[in-house]
């Protein structure tokens, strides 16, 4: 048999609607020839190569890469075989959508193109991600989001219309969830662990933990009084917190970054100590006394019985909040966080530091004034 008849007789049938496997031959400015085991070679227009629109056809296919086609038109006459790559491609794509659809599959697609309103990807159908199913946060431009692979999930699909929505925040949310209950679950009371401040309101601030944010309440930012959230954090600060409850039924965390930190009153006595006279603010009158701040946190009271040389009714007629007093440490109890203070002895040093100092300038230089003269008043019985 010669060569001429062996291939006729190995050439194979073909009729409008089949599918078959070719390999690309040649590659034209708006077309490429494919090698179907046809008599002669057919041609993909470059209209037929993708769902999406295609500038070049070596952007889709190289020369030896093996395709699947569906015949479009036959006419030996002419010797033309049309053929679409394009509607291959989506006869096999359907039936793949569907299935992932159905399972939740989450598969990757590459950004082919950014229109208004998203992206569009080609997984053998144009399909289209919203810019809202994109991230779990707003993006406001998408141009850097042409080329990247996206892991996604088909969301919602309809062949009549060749409607193809894919979500990759869907993906995102699922996987944050998950997240979220793993950490929930991980997270103890007591237990001390680094976040990041992500959102700072009236009530306190919000803080990442890796995942889900905690919950620490204005009362838990410091150990001193604090009126407003952003006089101790701002959003971005790296903070260690101490994990105060969780409820993982309702996905909330309570945090606390003073508890995660040495209190005000630890190594107190080392900074205070009895007769050592230092400068506070008076932060609370009541009844019995005026409570002085020495430091952040820390408060030491003024006994109504030491708040001056004289008899006191109430500490309003001497003090008010906010003044700034001149006390005396008589006893410093770090373990009971108590301190007690005396202004009435602190005034009394000053004076003798006064009169000490006094007589020393007399015995130096000598004056016709005498102690009596100076302090006189000072030394009047009340």
């Amino acid at each position: 048999m010669s060569e001429e008849m062996k291939e006729m007789t190995n050439v194979v049938t073909l009729n409008k609607g089949d599918i078959v496997k070719g390999r690309i031959t040649k590659i034209e400015d708006s077309q490429a020839l494919v090698d179907v085991g046809y008599k002669y070679d057919g041609v993909i227009p470059i209209g037929e190569l993708s769902a999406l629109r295609v500038e070049n056809v070596a952007d889709v296919v190289s020369v030896g890469d093996e395709v699947e086609v569906k015949v479009l038109r036959i006419n030996d006459e002419e010797g033309k075989l049309i053929l679409s790559k394009k509607a291959a491609d989506a006869a096999k794509a359907w039936n793949v959508l569907e299935q992932r659809l159905q399972s939740g599959e989450v598969f990757e697609v590459k950004v082919a193109d950014v229109v208004k309103g998203g992206l569009v990807a080609d997984v053998g159908v144009r399909a289209f991600i919203p810019a809202s199913q994109v991230e779990r946060h707003f993006v406001e431009d998408f141009s850097d989001y042409k080329g990247r692979t996206l892991r996604v999930k088909v969301t919602e699909l309809d062949r009549s219309d060749n409607k193809v929505i894919l979500s990759q925040k869907a993906v995102l949310d699922e996987e944050f969830e998950q997240k979220k209950q793993n950490l929930l679950h991980s997270l103890q009371p007591g237990e001390i662990r680094e976040g990041t401040v992500r959102r700072i309101t009236d009530f306190g601030v919000f803080i990442d933990l890796g995942g889900i944010d905690g919950l620490a309440h204005i009362s838990e930012l410091a150990w001193h009084r604090v009126e407003t959230p952003a006089e101790v954090v701002r959003e971005g600060d790296l903070v260690k917190v101490k994990v105060l409850k969780v409820d993982p039924a309702r996905g909330r965390i309570s945090l606390s970054i003073k508890e995660a930190q040495p209190g005000p009153w630890a190594g107190i006595g080392q900074k205070f100590s009895p007769g050592q006279v230092v400068t506070g603010t008076v932060k609370r009158l009541v009844p019995f006394g005026a409570f002085v701040e020495l430091q952040p946190g820390v408060e030491g009271l003024v006994h109504i019985s030491q708040i001056a040389n004289r008899h006191v009714a109430t500490p309003e007629e001497v003090l008010e909040v906010g003044q700034e007093v001149k006390v005396k440490v008589l006893e410093v109890n770090e373990q009971e966080k108590r301190i007690s203070l005396s202004i009435r002895s602190a005034e009394a040093d000053a004076r003798r530091r006064e009169t000490d100092l006094f007589a020393e300038k007399q015995q130096t230089h000598g004056t016709g004034v005498t102690l009596g003269e100076m302090f006189g008043d000072l030394f009047k019985k009340k």
